[in-house]
This record gives C-alpha cells, sequence and structure tokens, in this order.
C-alpha cells in the first residue's frame, strides 16, 4: 500500500470511529471500503498489525469512558423514539431523553415480543425496505421490517470485524443452511461474503442428506464455512457419520451455530466429523439486530457493548441481576445502527447467569454473562432446585442411544418433581435417569418410542423446518 493509500485508510477508520462516537449515521461505503483496505492489507503483509483488536472491538471497550458513551447512545436513541415511533410516544410520555442513563433507564417498561405482534406499525421509524420475520418455533413469527441503510450497514460492520479477526476471507466458501423465513439473515451472510471475496452457496433447510451432499462437494467447491441452526447441524452430523463419512471427506475449517443451545457434545462432534477446527455459538434475534453475542472457550456469553445496551433483569424483582443471578437478557440497539423497527429495553425471554467479577478469558475486555440456559418460561423449579434447559441438553445430548439432536421435554409436577420425556429408539428410562443423576439431575424420566415425525411433532426444533426443493424427483 502506498503512502495515499494509507493516509485515506487513516482517515476513514477517524471517520467511521467518529460517527460511531457522536452517534451519526455511518457512511457505509467508507466502511466497505474499510473492508477492501483489511483485504488489501492482508495480501499484502500477511497480517494486519497490532491494532487491529482495538479497531475490531470498537470505542466502547475502554471501561473508563463505557458509561459516558453508552448514556449518550442511549439518550439520542431514546429522543429518536420519542418523535417517531407510535407506540414509543405513548410509553414515553413525560420521559426527558436528556435524563436518560444506564441508572434511570429501569424506569422505562421493557419491551415483549407481544407488543410487536400487537402494533407493528405503531414501531416504524423510517422508510422500510425489506421484511423479515423469525423462525416461530419459540411461539408466534414476528415480522420485522428494515431500511435499505440498515441492510447495507449490517453486513458491512460484520464484514469488516470478521475479517479483522481472521474469521472469514478470500478463498473461504460458505454454506448458509439457514431457514428461508430468516430473509434478513440469509441475505447479510450473501453480503458479507461478496465483500470480503469470499463464495457462498444458500442451501437452506433442504433434507439433511442434501446438505451433506453439498458439504462433501458434489455439486462444486468443499465448503470451508458452514452456518446454521444447531439442531438441523446436529442432523448432518447424524447423516454423516450413518453413512461412515468423517473429516478427511470434507474441507470444512469452521462451523459456526446460532439460534439454539448449542451443547459441548455437539460441538465436539462438530469437530470430530467435520475437522472444522473452530466451533463458534452465537447469539442474535432478528429483532435486535446487529446487537450479537460471542461464546468465548470460558462459555461465557459476550455481548457487543457498540451497537446496544444490554441489561440482565433479576427473574423475580426485574430490576438488575445481581452477581451470580439468574435473569433476562433486555437489549436496546442503538440508534444509528437500528433505525427502521427498533426496540427499547427488548426483553428477549432469554435467561442468562451474571458473572462474578470480571472474566478472564480471551474476550475479557467485552462485557459478559453466562452463555444462554434457556427461555424464562422453560425454567424447571423443583422441591430442591432450579434447573435449566441448558443443564438437561448439556447432560443428555451426544447420549449413546439418543439421536442428534436431542429431543425432550420437561416439567415439574404438583410433587415438585422434574419429570422429562425423551425420544429414542434405543434407550430406556434407567439408563436416561442415571445419565442425569450422574450430571446432579434428578428426574422421572419417560421414554417415547416414536419415529422422527411423531417425535417431531411432540419436541419441535428449527430443524423441523425443513424445506423440500426440487433437487430429488418425486415419485
Amino acid at each position: 500500500m502506498g503512502e495515499v493509500s494509507v493516509l485515506e485508510t487513516a482517515l476513514r477508520q477517524v471517520r467511521v470511529a467518529t460517527a460511531m462516537v457522536f452517534g451519526r449515521r455511518l457512511n457505509v461505503r467508507a466502511v466497505e471500503r474499510l473492508v477492501a483496505d483489511a483485504l488489501v492489507t492482508l495480501e499484502e503483509f500477511g497480517s494486519l498489525g497490532d491494532d487491529v483488536d482495538e479497531l475490531a472491538d470498537g470505542p466502547f471497550t475502554d471501561p473508563a469512558e463505557r458509561r459516558d458513551l453508552q448514556n449518550r447512545a442511549l439518550q439520542r436513541t431514546v429522543r429518536r423514539l420519542a418523535i417517531r415511533s407510535p407506540f414509543y410516544r405513548e410509553r414515553l410520555a413525560g420521559v426527558d431523553p436528556a435524563g436518560i442513563t444506564t441508572e434511570t433507564l429501569t424506569r422505562i417498561p421493557v419491551t415483549r415480543k407481544a407488543d410487536l405482534i400487537a402494533r407493528p406499525a405503531d414501531f416504524l421509524c423510517s422508510d422500510p425496505y425489506l421484511v423479515t420475520q423469525t423462525t416461530g418455533t419459540t411461539g408466534a413469527p414476528v415480522r420485522i421490517w428494515l431500511s435499505r441503510y440498515e441492510m447495507e450497514l449490517w453486513p458491512a460492520l460484520i464484514a469488516l470485524s470478521l475479517v479483522l479477526r481472521g474469521d472469514l476471507g478470500p478463498g473461504d466458501r460458505m454454506q448458509i443452511n439457514l431457514s428461508s423465513r430468516a430473509t434478513a439473515a440469509v441475505q447479510e451472510d450473501v453480503e458479507v461474503c461478496r465483500l470480503v471475496n469470499a463464495a457462498c452457496h444458500v442451501v437452506g433447510q433442504v433434507p439433511p442428506e442434501e446438505s451433506v451432499e453439498h458439504l462433501l462437494g458434489r455439486s462444486g467447491p468443499r465448503p470451508t464455512v458452514l452456518t446454521g441452526n444447531p439442531s438441523y447441524l446436529a442432523r448432518l452430523v447424524g447423516v454423516a457419520r450413518e453413512r461412515g463419512y468423517g473429516p478427511q471427506d470434507f474441507g470444512l475449517r469452521a462451523v459456526y451455530a446460532g439460534g439454539e443451545m448449542l451443547s459441548r457434545n455437539l460441538a465436539a462432534a462438530f469437530r470430530e466429523t467435520f475437522g472444522a477446527r473452530t466451533v463458534g455459538d452465537s447469539f442474535g434475534m432478528t429483532e435486535l439486530l446487529p446487537v450479537s453475542g460471542r461464546t468465548c472457550t470460558h462459555h461465557h456469553l459476550h455481548i457487543d457493548p457498540n451497537m446496544g445496551y444490554t441489561e440482565v433483569l433479576d427473574l423475580r424483582t426485574g430490576e438488575a441481576a445481581g452477581p451470580g443471578r439468574l435473569g433476562e437478557l433486555t437489549v436496546t440497539p442503538y440508534f444509528p445502527y437500528r433505525e427502521c423497527m427498533p426496540v427499547l429495553r427488548y426483553n428477549t425471554g432469554d435467561v442468562v447467569r451474571t458473572l462474578h467479577g470480571e472474566p478472564a478469558c480471551e474476550l475479557a475486555s467485552v462485557p459478559a454473562v453466562s452463555h444462554i440456559l434457556g427461555k424464562a418460561g422453560q425454567l424447571y423449579r423443583t422441591a430442591d432446585a432450579v434447573v435449566t434447559p441448558r443443564d438437561i441438553v448439556e447432560a443428555l445430548d451426544g447420549t449413546p442411544g439418543l439421536p442428534w439432536p436431542l429431543r425432550h421435554r420437561a416439567e415439574v409436577t404438583a410433587r415438585g418433581r422434574l419429570r422429562i420425556e425423551v425420544a429414542s429408539r434405543e434407550l430406556g428410562a434407567a439408563e436416561v435417569t442415571e445419565r442425569l443423576r450422574a450430571e446432579g439431575i434428578d428426574a422421572d424420566v419417560s421414554v417415547l418410542p416414536l419415529d422422527d415425525t411423531e417425535a417431531a411433532l411432540r419436541f419441535p426444533l428449527r430443524c423441523d423446518l425443513l424445506e423440500h426443493t426440487f433437487t430429488r424427483s418425486q415419485a
């Protein structure tokens, strides 16, 4: 890179960073050019330099500056919502945006999924361009409108982050096994691949046998990166193992899973079956894009502080959860990253546990909580303890005789006992009970000897949203 190129890159970095700090709309083309600059630097020098972490993590990661930046971001976000959103104009009546801080934000009621379903048009704050929706596996799907600016900005920011961290680059080939309902997520992945000069293949949630064929390179070069929901990817593991395939048959170096809980045993299965060195477990919701989180090797969830403000609300009091307490993730995406259909204090229903003290892991500079433990409505309060869906999944996923993905259901009886149903053709109740006890879970177990179709109806997962294609002849 010549002197002029270096100077231009430095100026773009300053402009983007300044816009982030002061809450101005970002110049999308400038962010895209930073991606291109990073690719050129990598090609010429083989690395991006010592300051890449600071550029990748953004201005909000310095603890001394974070609080002031958060307060200003919240104030501008609340100010805009009070003016533009009919829903929040009512909710924020009498609230002075200038007085909003991380401490006073709790005076504003949380927003829930039911609010979006009941009054979607009243959340619109700018001209809509594209509608997307949640998959609806945990309830009624929510339709979310996005602006053209959002659909151009988010992939540019994601691409910059991935290139800076070395997670995606030229020469990679991404196979996308996301449901076509997730319009925004699929388009994001496609655009990210374009910006980093990677290839992509949108396969969708077709029958898993077809996806494995693509991973083997039967329809072109073998993919190097795979993305999808854990339950669907687990079905790929099952198909690959049934057919005797192993790491030598695939070209994957990374698997990125999200949208459901990823157990440690399933992550290990991805590595063992596909040979993927990296297995990423991410957090994200259609309602909160582009706010997202990454799971570290210590199994903490680190949510990006640059794009939004995250709270953990105590399950009993609704106030900020103390150290080591269970609470619901509640997130406010900042303007200007979210502009068309933004939400304020959106209660995700996802339960996490706050940490004791600062994390000591490779992502320690980014605020953290535990990984997702399940939905608030699915915590099992027995006479002896609180059992989370994560506890059950970690105990049973990967058990010989229980198919990938794990299908189960749990409830607490009137006597305060945990009762768990699982679907299996091979195991009996005694074997499953023993497995649970080994992990400290005392439960009454029923094993249902159902075929996959019947089990799917009783234990729904995202992998059940199959999209049948014309790639196979129909009888």
